[in-house]
């Protein structure tokens, strides 16, 4: 297998935990699909990443596809409950996490657009998307350690990812002043070797 991604997306260092959570080796293929040489969209035609190409060729994407199909490609640490309760609540918390990404790089492509040209509307609707999606993790996470059944989860792995992009692209946003328990949760995810081996170089 060989896993398509850039060392500064959250939804590829979040597969990239979760390989390193389930100890499953994998070639990392370093592409950039913004750049005029990138060879994305010969694996995904939507020209997105992570792509997660098996060893028949196939092309796994996107990021929630990927995870799930690793954790049932080893049994190591099992990251999505079998329980559908909990499983339904694990990827609840992945969406909340991705959503945040989601928002968070559309603000950070429009703010690389010339001043002249970017909408102050449109950032400032995708900045609310964050601040609304912190508030709810906030309030959902309470005084528990983990997000889901006081177990760590793939989503505690969806929301470390969302924080680590945070501080990467906007240092500016304060959200653990706002959100101590946030602020905690990403204390014991910065302990882990997935998360110290995935931290994305500054920029």
């Amino acid at each position: 297998m060989k896993l398509i991604a850039s060392l500064t997306s959250p939804f590829a260092r979040k597969v990239r935990v979760v390989l390193a959570e389930k100890r499953i080796e994998c070639e990392l293929q370093i592409d950039v699909p913004w750049t005029d040489d990138t060879h994305v969209p010969e694996y995904n035609p939507l020209g997105k990443i992570p792509v997660l190409v098996l060893d028949d060729g196939t092309s796994l994407y996107d990021s929630r596809v990927i995870v799930e199909y690793l954790d049932l490609a080893s049994p190591v640490h099992n990251l999505l409950s079998k329980e559908g309760r909990l499983r339904l609540a694990t990827k609840r918390w992945e969406a909340l996490g991705d959503g945040i990404c989601d928002a968070a790089a559309a603000t950070y492509l429009e703010k690389k657009r010339p001043v002249a040209q970017q909408s102050a509307e449109w950032i400032t609707r995708q900045e609310q998307k964050v601040f609304r999606a912190l508030a709810t993790a906030s309030r959902d996470l309470g005084d528990h350690a983990w997000c889901v059944a006081d177990t760590y989860s793939l989503a505690d792995i969806a929301m470390g990812c969302a924080m680590g992009y945070l501080d990467l692209r906007f240092p500016y946003i304060d959200w653990r002043t706002a959100h101590p328990n946030l602020a905690l949760l990403a204390a014991r995810l910065a302990e882990r070797p997935a998360f110290v081996s995935t931290v994305p170089p500054a920029t």
